[in-house]
């Protein structure tokens, strides 16, 4: 089985490889070459930084996009976005002005804005994800967020809490994201991980 791990300048890559690696992963391609993902069994996409930074640096990398679509959307490869790789499947982000994503669900990324004003945005630390439906990939447990926009919108897969839910993970299909990172998420992300490397959607 071959994973592409895409390459476009705006995720910890080694961290998120190793953890591909820890959790089972055989062959981990880092890879900013269309044609890897075109062949490639499973598609990781991880992300740090502003929703518009990292959706131009995808959009930069020539027929980057339309190789996920092709495999991904057209094809039924497995697919799993990593914190901004998760946000970067919905319509559009609010960050730094409204800019368009991938488009795979319905949705916007927008700031978020505590109901309890003495939380602190970002949202960072160890908090439950909680599940809203069954999924393969998803179980309850704890993980480690870092984030000050989070998704709104269709086919939530999973929760947490700050001043109010946050979106944890969204999907359908072959396709999921999650908000969280699994490769700072020590043993349940090594776990999700684990059943992403398992999943036949």
């Amino acid at each position: 089985m071959s994973l592409a791990l895409i390459d476009y300048g705006a995720g910890n890559l080694q961290s998120v490889r190793n953890a591909l690696k820890a959790a089972g992963a055989g062959e981990v391609a880092v890879t900013a070459d269309p044609d890897m993902v075109r062949r490639a069994d499973r598609i990781v996409l991880p992300g740090v930084g502003a929703f518009a930074h990292c959706m131009t640096a995808l959009r930069s990398i020539d027929g980057m996009v339309d190789a996920l679509n092709e495999r991904v959307r057209a094809q039924g490869t497995p697919f799993l976005g990593i914190c901004v790789g998760m946000q970067l499947m919905a319509e559009a982000g609010e960050e730094h002005g409204r800019h368009e994503g991938l488009g795979w669900i319905a949705g916007t990324v927008r700031k978020i804005e505590p109901a309890d004003t003495a939380l602190k945005v970002p949202h960072m630390g160890w908090n439950d994800v909680v599940p809203t439906t069954s999924h393969a990939l998803l179980e309850a447990g704890e993980a480690y967020f870092l984030h000050s926009f989070a998704f709104e919108g269709n086919d939530v897969l999973a929760q947490t809490q700050h001043g109010g839910p946050i979106v944890a993970a969204i999907g359908r299909d072959n396709f999921a994201g999650v908000q969280f990172h699994p490769e700072k998420s020590q043993r349940y992300g090594l776990a999700l991980l684990s059943r992403f490397l398992e999943w036949q959607p």
